[in-house]
């Protein structure tokens, strides 16, 4: 039920909170990203279509946040990704940017 409620958070958010939701989202379904097969568990527990976190996906790497994996053919990996997304969940180089925003207290 959290994905459902964080889809809907997603929908209707925007400008800056619509990356925040949409980063949230993503990460609570790649939670889930061991699950074989991956669609249709998402369909049967939470009823979410796979159209609606490709489409999360699609909305973070425009923004720049991520980049989708490719195969050799020029395919998006989906899976692949969020299953990185798990494993790795904050990369270097988005890493120092958060860290360079900070201000040094006194």
């Amino acid at each position: 039920m959290e994905l459902r409620r964080l889809l809907k958070r997603y929908r209707t958010a925007r400008g800056e909170e619509k990356v925040r939701a949409a980063w949230e989202l993503i990460r609570a379904a790649a939670r889930y990203s061991r699950h074989e097969p991956y669609w249709e568990f998402l369909k049967g527990e939470f009823g979410v279509r796979p159209e609606e976190i490709k489409e999360a996906l699609r909305f973070l790497e425009e923004e720049g946040e991520i980049e989708v994996h490719r195969s050799v053919d020029g395919r998006h990996l989906w899976v692949s990704t969020l299953k990185d997304i798990r494993e790795n969940p904050v990369r270097l180089d988005r890493w120092l940017r958060l860290t360079s925003k900070k201000q040094p207290k006194r």
